[in-house]
């Protein structure tokens, strides 16, 4: 029977929609839980939303939508975000689900007829964006020491937790398991700015708003933030103080909590209270990442310097956003973005490394072996070992990295071991191998050493870039199966095997300083627009839209492999169109086009609309096309390759 393993994200807050400094967190998460899951453990990943607050009501009036709307919306564009990164959770709860809402009102009246939540009024300095209150002595500079933002002085009937029944606890709780906080600054961060001066009694409801859950006790309250929002963490897995479930009973202590560095307080102090109040174990750990910043300053919209995850996907590509964030993000400090270094590290690591070693490899194969992996013959020359031992070496620190959950360390490791098989290949040279004959068994063992150091390597990156892991081992003749973490090391699974016989790129280069020119141009417009009083639009005049909006657009160059007419439709033709992964796409272009004209053939798809059901089939994209009685597909030059971005 496999060891469970339940590891969570922080549940996203629904005023805005988060930024790429939020996103890291369920990328880390999801590297994590894949790494788990490739080492044989039964991982249930859950992430969500947090959905009740004075900031979503004020935000929701604003726009003139009801709360529960506007939250729709919002956790609707949050998914949709988690699901373009390819993060494979298994739940994704919502604070405004119904079962999470009745069981935190059980826990709510059991916590009061415990005498663990009491009434009382609040005064003090309150900050809106945190939806917290401070004393006079814990603001920074008479505002807000967690945000910055501006407090007001405000007063309100409340119901308190009562924190001081349990410091004791938690303090012995933390001096016998000194792994609990990890890393172990942020422990000393807990103890020394908040235990040892007194911990206060947390404000648990509020009677000034009611976007909130009502608590059945006294229903001018609802709900405030940590009750609700920490609970998440056990009633998505079916806890209910009256019977738990088997599931719960089966997941619950979570095994880690993976959370940003600004609540581990609330997750280290205030959630191990309520869970004792409730009589339920603790986590096992839970890990406060630090922050991304954009160069040196926390990302902020009033600021300008915001960069948000779709665009940077558009742009750049999932699997590069997801490499750089896991790569320079360490397990200590604060990470950086910016366009720069992103290019940077996509141009060395990416591009350089990873995927002119593929490729290299690919057309060795090709030209020597006419694309037939060959055998191993067991002959060791000491470069063959040299390499084995790098990414033997690559493999026991990434597995001990991952362990640690010091994935930026883990990923450096595989990128030494991928430098390690370029610095294989100027070695032994296959170029010159293959021109003498005598040698032919020497370059079938350079060519199988190298591939299967790539297999390894690419099995090893599966956690942090896992669809780029996939097309390597497409390219080299294989399924996911050869990914496997149980298949021993240099026991040549791909020999055999054909290689892909269409050349592909993994990574571009990317030219920095025209990419940063489009930038600058971009930012021209729109604030040209900005800046241009608006004018009446003129009869039939189309409605225009920003660059802003036309790049949520993604264009995508691909090759129809397959296609065929609809059954009972003369409109509708389902093509298969192969864009770096394989689509399936309903068009209605069957009256102008005959399947035999389109496959083999470049088009442009728009790779990111929502899916739609037609005619039974799953349309994933739209063909781009001209014209409404005549319409003409828009046919790519053949030379270019397919997943091409069109800008």
């Amino acid at each position: 029977m496999k060891e469970k393993f339940f590891i969570t994200t922080a549940i996203t807050y629904t005023s805005k929609l988060p930024h790429i400094g939020n996103i890291y967190e369920i990328i880390l998460t999801d590297s994590i839980a894949r790494y788990k899951k490739k080492r044989g453990y039964d991982v249930f990943f859950l992430t969500g939303t947090d959905e009740h607050g004075q900031k979503i009501q004020a935000e929701a009036e604003a726009r003139g939508v009801s709360p529960q709307e506007y939250v729709d919306e919002i956790a609707g564009g949050i998914r949709k975000l988690w699901d373009l990164y390819e993060c494979e959770y298994d739940r994704f709860i919502r604070t405004t689900d119904e079962r999470h809402m009745e069981t935190v009102k059980k826990i709510y009246t059991r916590l009061y007829e415990q005498g663990d939540i009491y009434k009382g009024s609040y005064e003090g300095m309150y900050c809106a964006p945190c939806e917290s209150f401070w004393t006079e002595s814990q603001l920074k500079d008479g505002r807000c020491p967690d945000c910055g933002a501006e407090v007001k002085k405000a007063s309100e009937e409340a119901y308190y937790l009562k924190l001081s029944n349990y410091t004791d606890r938690l303090v012995k709780y933390y001096e016998e398991h000194p792994d609990f906080i990890m890393p172990v600054s942020r422990k000393n961060e807990m103890i020394n700015n908040f235990i040892k001066p007194g911990l206060q009694d947390l404000c648990v409801s509020r009677s000034s708003f009611t976007w909130g859950i009502p608590l059945d006790f006294d229903k001018k309250h609802v709900s405030y933030v940590w009750i609700d929002a920490l609970s998440n963490y056990i009633t998505a897995i079916g806890y209910d103080p009256d019977k738990p479930t088997e599931e719960f009973k089966k997941l619950w202590p979570a095994d880690l909590h993976v959370i940003g560095k600004d609540i581990v307080r609330f997750h280290t102090i205030y959630w191990p209270i309520i869970l004792m109040a409730l009589g339920l174990p603790l986590p096992k750990k839970i890990l406060g990442h630090p922050w991304l910043l954009f160069g040196e300053s926390k990302m902020s919209k009033s600021k300008g310097n915001v960069l948000y995850g779709d665009r940077l996907a558009e742009q750049f590509g999932v699997d590069a956003v997801r490499y750089y964030l896991l790569s320079e993000m360490g397990f200590l400090n604060d990470g950086s973005i910016t366009y720069e270094s992103l290019i940077s590290r996509i141009n060395s690591d990416l591009a350089n490394v990873l995927g002119n070693l593929v490729s290299r490899t690919a057309a060795m194969i090709k030209q020597y072996f006419g694309g037939r992996i060959p055998d191993f013959s067991g002959n060791t020359s000491p470069e063959d070992t040299t390499l084995r031992n790098a990414v033997s070496e690559a493999k026991r620190t990434m597995f001990a990295k991952m362990d640690e959950y010091c994935v930026a360390d883990a990923v450096a490791a595989v990128m030494n071991a991928l430098k390690a098989c370029n610095k294989y290949i100027d070695e032994t040279a296959p170029w010159l191998l293959a021109k003498d004959p005598e040698k032919r068994v020497r370059l079938a063992d350079v060519m199988a050493t190298l591939t299967e150091s790539i297999r390894i390597c690419a099995s090893l990156m599966f956690p942090f870039i896992p669809s780029t892991s996939r097309r390597i081992a497409e390219i080299f003749g294989c399924g996911e199966e050869a990914l496997d973490y149980d298949i021993p090391d240099y026991s040549f699974p791909v020999s055999g095997k054909t290689v892909a016989q269409e050349s592909v790129k993994l990574f571009e280069r990317i030219d920095e300083k025209k990419f940063m020119a489009d930038i600058a141009r971009e930012k021209e417009i729109v604030s040209a627009a900005e800046k241009k009083p608006s004018a009446e639009k003129k009869a039939g005049q189309a409605e225009t839209i920003s660059i802003d909006d036309f790049a949520k657009v993604n264009l995508t160059v691909g090759k129809v492999i397959a296609c065929e007419k609809v059954a009972k439709s003369d409109k509708l033709l389902k093509l298969t169109v192969d864009i770096g992964e394989i689509r399936t796409v309903a068009s209605g272009i069957a009256r102008f086009y005959s399947p035999e004209e389109l496959i083999g053939r470049k088009v442009i798809l728009v790779s990111n609309l929502r899916p739609a059901n037609i005619r039974g089939i799953e349309s994933n994209g739209m063909i781009l096309a001209s014209g409404e009685d005549d319409v003409k597909v828009v046919f790519v030059d053949d030379s270019v390759p397919v997943g091409t971005k069109v800008r």
